[in-house]
């Protein structure tokens, strides 16, 4: 929403994961959020604490997502219902849908749909989006690996 926990967190994991398989200089990945609480400003601490301790650098700045982005990105995954459905109002004639998805389809080891918004809640739901955002990032790779996802 705010681009300063879940986003950046996976911007930074899938940035770490796609580094140790070889893969950086083949995949563009940035994070934006739906919403324009926290434009400029750098992720939250506790996000950057938590992510640190499983070596993922988080050094982004929050930006809020624009309609060219749906036409710049192979793919653009949302983190709940609710940012998915602010992402497809860029998109009024449908025509970028298929580009659209929720990150938890690529989940493999949990079973969920969304991945929550730690933002008011305490050291353990970060620890659970990270271990979400591991999840769907390492099946992503994989997928880039196999020639099932574009790695432009």
């Amino acid at each position: 929403m705010g681009n300063i926990c879940r986003s950046p967190a996976a911007e930074g994991m899938m940035l770490a994961k796609l580094q140790k398989a070889g893969l950086a200089q083949m995949v563009v990945v940035d994070s934006a959020g739906t919403l324009d609480y926290h434009i400029g400003k750098q992720p939250d601490k506790r996000m950057v604490d938590a992510a640190a301790r499983r070596g993922v650098r988080l050094d982004h700045l929050a930006r809020q997502v624009q309609a060219v982005d749906l036409r710049d990105f192979d793919m653009v995954l949302a983190m709940d219902q609710d940012n998915l459905a602010e992402i497809k109002l860029l998109d009024p004639d449908a025509r970028l849908r298929d580009k659209i998805k929720l990150f938890g389809e690529f989940c493999t080891r949990h079973k969920v749909s969304e991945v929550p918004d730690p933002y008011t809640g305490g050291p353990a739901d970060f620890e659970l989006v990270l271990d979400l955002l591991e999840d769907g990032c390492t099946e992503l790779v994989r997928r880039i690996q196999a020639g099932e996802l574009p790695a432009s």
